[in-house]
């Protein structure tokens, strides 16, 4: 049973950059829709860089949500692993905070305060202009990502309840 375990679920980006925001649009679609249990702690990293190195700290496991761009299609969703991260298998250009994160990651390791796992969820952005709101095609991308988010976090024990209307009220 892993209920004692600390699971952080983290999005960056940017959000004056259309779609480069779909890290923190996610979270607040997450936030909006599920109740989120009291072991789980859920931040809008935006681009914060090193000040996110506390809340990663604090994690048993990291979730990362996050756009990259890569060959794929725009929309295409993709999940890198732990054994991904630490071996650079990402086939993608990354953005500063996407760069930042991963040197977070190296500094927590070496200072052994590193999640004992970590994944990533990442979405291949469709428009990059400066403004708010993600492009129709990343849109529906968002409960998408929730459904690979529930997947793992079932291996975890942890499965979140919608809101329902009367609980919002």
């Amino acid at each position: 049973m892993h209920s004692d375990k600390q699971i952080g679920i983290l999005g960056v980006g940017n959000l004056l950059l259309a779609d480069e925001g779909f890290g923190v649009h996610f979270i607040n679609y997450l936030t909006g829709n599920f109740v989120i249990p009291d072991h789980v702690s859920v931040l809008d990293g935006g681009t914060a860089g090193i000040m996110m190195a506390p809340f990663i700290e604090d994690a048993d496991y990291l979730y990362v949500i996050d756009t990259v761009a890569s060959d794929g299609e725009p929309g295409t969703i993709r999940r890198f692993t732990d054994e991904d991260i630490q071996a650079g298998n990402f086939q993608a250009r990354m953005s500063p905070h996407q760069v930042g994160l991963l040197d977070i990651l190296d500094l927590c390791r070496l200072r052994e305060t590193a999640p004992e796992r970590t994944e990533m969820i990442t979405v291949v952005p469709e428009d990059l202009s400066t403004r708010i709101g993600l492009s129709p095609r990343l849109e529906p991308k968002l409960a998408q990502v929730m459904e690979l988010l529930h997947q793992s976090l079932a291996t975890h024990d942890i499965f979140l309840e919608p809101k329902t209307a009367a609980a919002g009220a």
